[in-house]
């Protein structure tokens, strides 16, 4: 018989539309491997059931979404669909049970700092990618740092802080400008400005606290920009990002044309090693799961890979970087999928 896949998508987080169009390019590529698919978008639910519930899980058909320019509107959502403050649908969780697992495809909020997968352990269903534990070191950024720097792994100097009067001293104190402002748990770039001067420093600000009351300040490091997967434990090769425009920010990532990908990227065999020996480092100090991704950047200072962060579930859209490396390496993206669900926790 063939294996029943819940791919859970959505949710209720800045990165909802990644979220859409990586499921949908998954649930596709499964259907392709000989899995029966049911795409379940886990906030907004399912209004009823059918009496059966396996009619749900298709084989065959076509899942597609398209990423807007911005990050979706979560209040106006929230308005909408009537749910409250609850971020698991009407339903979702009988779908997973009527499923042999579940295809975590959900980015950013509770899909990536391991609430969801603490609610999939206590139901005794099993999901693909990393645990609970590994999502929540990877997606709190200070926690991430703060385990780099013990483990020997370079990254950029940087502060915690909520977002509270005379912050701006305290950013100017401690990391100075030109800096990185980052809401601390929010992924995509969301929320993310480069400031190169203490006047742009208040807009920022504003742009962070517009998903978060704690950011993550860094030092602006410069150099080349890079992403290593991991898959089963082992590094994938290097891609460089190189935007036409600005940095790799929210845009600049999902929709098509606006950055140049090289993988394998152009570098020494000793760099590329070096990359791939970090991600592989990152990896572990995080207790990440079957795959992940991890960002860094080349510095011209002194020629470290220093780590930007880490994604416990990286993009799979038709311009996300995991599914290229693994292309440079013979893994076709339906396999790829098929991969991730055979290593299903």
């Amino acid at each position: 018989m063939q294996k029943k896949i819940a791919v859970a998508v959505g949710g209720f987080s800045p990165e909802r539309d990644v979220s859409l169009s990586s499921g949908s390019l998954i649930a596709n590529a499964l259907m392709s491997q000989g899995y029966r698919v049911c795409l379940v978008d886990t906030y907004l639910g399912l209004p009823s059931l059918p009496e059966d519930l396996d009619s749900l899980f298709v084989s065959e058909g076509e899942f597609s979404y398209k990423i807007p320019s911005v990050a979706p509107d979560l209040e106006r959502l929230r308005d909408e669909s009537g749910n409250g403050s609850a971020l698991i649908g009407k339903n979702v969780l009988a779908v997973f049970h009527a499923a042999d697992l579940v295809f975590v495809a959900l980015h950013g909020g509770i899909g990536e700092n391991g609430t969801f997968q603490s609610v999939l352990d206590a139901e005794g269903i099993s999901y693909t990618g990393s645990s609970a534990a590994g999502c929540l070191l990877a997606m709190d950024k200070s926690l991430t740092k703060e385990l780099l720097l013990a483990n020997g792994i370079h990254t950029a100097r940087g502060i915690r802080l909520h977002l509270i009067p005379g912050i701006k001293e305290a950013i100017l104190r401690e990391i100075g400008v030109p800096c990185v402002v980052k809401p601390l748990s929010c992924g995509s770039s969301v929320g993310v400005s480069i400031v190169e001067s203490e006047d742009q420093l208040d807009a920022a600000l504003e742009a962070a606290a517009v998903y978060e009351s704690d950011i993550l300040v860094e030092e602006k490091l410069v150099g080349r920009e890079f992403s290593v997967g991991v898959l089963r434990g082992s590094a994938l090769p290097p891609i460089e990002i190189i935007p036409k425009s600005g940095f790799y920010d929210y845009k600049n990532k999902y929709q098509g044309g606006m950055t140049t990908e090289i993988c394998p990227a152009d570098l020494t065999p000793e760099e590329t090693d070096a990359a791939m020996r970090a991600s592989e480092a990152v990896h572990r100090v995080l207790r990440l799961g079957t795959y992940s991704r991890s960002d860094f950047i080349l510095s011209v200072k002194d020629h470290n890979f220093y780590c930007l962060e880490a994604n416990a579930l990286p993009g799979m859209t038709p311009t996300s970087l995991l599914p290229q490396e693994a292309a440079a390496v013979g893994i076709p993206y339906p396999t790829l999928c098929a991969m991730i669900a055979e290593d299903a926790r």
